[in-house]
């Protein structure tokens, strides 16, 4: 059975120049030019199609100052021509002066088609004929194969996977490398900053912009989320780095050189009008007493961690060590924002600010700059609450700032601040006073919290009805009983001893199916905490709270990779929950891959099926990582 497909691609200039139309007649087998136009940037140009088959070819031209808006366009060029010739097809028409022009392909699959762009073509030696010769047909798949083989040399070079996985996994791997690789871009806008209530600059708008900034970096999802992410950029260049550690080098740069005076960057990227038109107007405005999980402390450990055992090569390793002592104001800039403005009451504590306290529409007022959004913390939030994640990032962060000023020789101060810091974080008995249970064995955070909390219908005016949030008790200061992944994060950081009898707790923690365990993956809530998938409004569906997230997968692994290879009594059963989970995690990806064809945002902790966003190929990707044994 022959099957029809519809192949879209586009040309637009965002900067207003004339883009000309070869003919309203489009016939590519008397002539392969599609369309011209110049720019002074790269003079004359052409774009050529060429195909050894009779293609149906259509077109539409547009003008309009809006790019992001592409696809509505479109879909109402459709939309008409449906309804007007029952066909799906674009209308062979142009508006005046057009700055995008769109065209389709329609066929029988397969069919192959190449796309050529020329520049240069007004200059006498331009030899255009040839140019898109060599850019085509045989030439064209010529060199294709040599990038092919480039590639797959180059991945088993940096992942070192072929005696590790079947071929449905190796494959698997490269696409999560190709695709993150691919969804690296340059972004170039203004970010909106909130303005305080009670500050005197407050207006009509509440906001003021932040300056003209670029930013070079990955993304989560090309389709749905295209743009950075904070806490998610440093898991990506936990892949990136090892492909490439320039690429790496400049985009953590591009990060840094978002920080305001007092050490704080905006945790999300919401440059340019397609990142804009991609998020609700009230998510929009960053609050520059909010943070984020400062995950690129992650990859500087790494690069601190593979120049002490020469993984890089003489040339990497100086370009590591000039970009560190570069950023190095910036990264202490950095951290002394967190250990200023996020500490807690105690010594040695630290909550994320942002979580409102006036909710009545949350079951539970939600932590999105903890970038667990709807994991359930005290069900009140306040200043006296102690979060554990963000105790256990800081110690990682105090590591990282310890290791750079030990490296340059840096005057003492900022060595001793940094190492008595560490010092502090990593107190194992403090750590236990003020997180750990010790009847159950886990680690949990503290703060002002009830159990008795339930969203409830309630009868807003006549026929209308909500779903509100309603308290049945006092809360009063106490550990929040919820075992879910930041229970987890000392066992992550690697903080508890290999003899320790709390070290054994947690292995059972991860290995109990009504806790973590699953066939796929460790859930992300315990199926015993009265949260468990429960909505958090009448429209927010849960999200950390159960669903299987890569990003802690990995690094629970990784503590698990690390326990297993540690002297202690653990060790044996460290690497057989290791093998497990990684084994689970694995097939579960691969599977979900070759059944739909993407990799995905979560994954279902009762059937393993891809959840959220799907073309997830951010900190989804780590799962090459997790094939190649490659840990933090």
């Amino acid at each position: 059975m022959l099957r029809h497909g519809h192949l879209f691609f586009y040309l637009a200039d965002e900067s207003g120049h004339v883009l000309s139309l070869a003919g309203d007649n489009l016939d590519t087998d008397k002539n392969s030019l599609l369309a011209s136009g110049s720019r002074s940037d790269i003079g004359d140009w052409q774009l050529h199609l060429k195909s050894k088959e009779v293609l149906e070819l259509h077109y539409s031209g547009f003008r309009t100052p809006h790019i992001h808006n592409l696809s509505d366009l479109v879909q109402h060029n459709l939309g008409a021509q449906v309804r007007k010739f029952g066909q799906m097809r674009l209308s062979d028409s142009s508006e005046d002066s057009p700055n995008i022009l769109v065209f389709q392909i329609s066929e029988s699959i397969p069919f192959k088609a190449d796309i050529a762009f020329v520049s240069g073509t007004k200059v006498k030696t331009s030899k255009v004929k040839e140019r898109v010769s060599r850019l085509t047909g045989a030439s064209l798949t010529s060199l294709l194969q040599d990038k092919q083989t480039e590639f797959d040399v180059k991945f088993e070079r940096c992942f070192n996977v072929a005696d590790k996985l079947e071929p449905d996994s190796t494959f698997v791997g490269k696409v999560a490398i190709a695709n993150m690789l691919g969804g690296i871009g340059y972004f170039y806008g203004q970010s909106k900053i909130s303005i305080p209530e009670n500050s005197s600059l407050r207006g009509h708008d509440n906001f003021i912009s932040y300056w003209p900034a670029e930013l070079y970096t990955a993304v989560p999802s090309r389709p749905f989320f295209p743009r950075g992410f904070l806490w998610d950029e440093g898991f990506h260049q936990l892949l990136i780095w090892r492909w490439d550690v320039h690429i790496c080098l400049d985009i953590i740069g591009h990060w840094l050189d978002l920080m305001n005076m007092d050490g704080w960057i905006p945790r999300e990227q919401i440059l340019g009008s397609e990142a804009l038109s991609k998020l609700p107007e009230e998510f929009v405005a960053q609050y520059p007493s909010n943070g984020n999980p400062p995950t690129l402390y992650l990859v500087i450990r790494d690069l601190l961690d593979g120049m002490e055992k020469n993984k890089f090569t003489a040339t990497e390793s100086k370009g590591i060590t000039s970009f560190l002592e570069r950023a190095f104001v910036r990264l202490e800039a950095w951290f002394q924002w967190y250990n200023t403005t996020q500490k807690g009451k105690e010594m040695g504590s630290y909550y994320w600010h942002g979580r409102d306290n006036k909710v009545t529409r949350e079951l539970n007022p939600q932590t999105l700059t903890s970038g667990l959004d709807d994991y359930p913390r005290a069900s009140h939030p306040s200043d006296e609450e102690r979060h554990l994640d963000l105790r256990c990032w800081m110690l990682l962060a105090a590591n990282c700032m310890q290791s750079i000023t030990q490296l340059f020789k840096k005057d003492n101060k900022p060595e001793k601040e940094y190492g008595s810091t560490a010092k502090l974080l990593s107190n194992f008995d403090m750590l236990n006073q003020m997180h750990l249970h010790p009847l159950v064995g886990a680690y949990y955070d503290f703060g002002n919290h009830t159990e008795k909390v339930r969203l409830s219908w309630k009868e807003t005016r006549v026929g209308t009805r909500e779903l509100v949030r309603e308290v049945l008790e006092q809360p009063v200061p106490r550990f929040v009983p919820h075992i879910g992944y930041v229970s987890l994060f000392p066992f992550m950081g690697k903080i508890i001893p290999s003899d320790s009898w709390i070290l054994g707790k947690q292995l059972d923690l991860i290995s109990n199916s009504t806790v973590f365990w699953t066939d796929y993956g460790l859930r992300s809530l315990s199926k015993t905490s009265s949260m468990y998938m429960k909505r958090n409004t009448e429209h927010d569906p849960p999200y950390w709270r159960g669903p299987i997230w890569m990003n802690m997968n990995y690094m629970i692994l990784s503590a698990l990779y690390h326990y297993s290879k540690e002297d202690g009594p653990y060790s044996d059963r460290a690497r057989v929950i290791y093998d497990d989970l990684r084994g689970n995690l694995i097939r579960n990806v691969v599977r979900n891959y070759h059944q739909t064809g993407f990799l995905w945002e979560q994954y279902d902790q009762k059937k393993g099926k891809g959840k959220g966003a799907r073309l997830f190929t951010g900190w989804t990707s780590l799962v090459l990582l997790i094939m190649a044994e490659a840990y933090t």
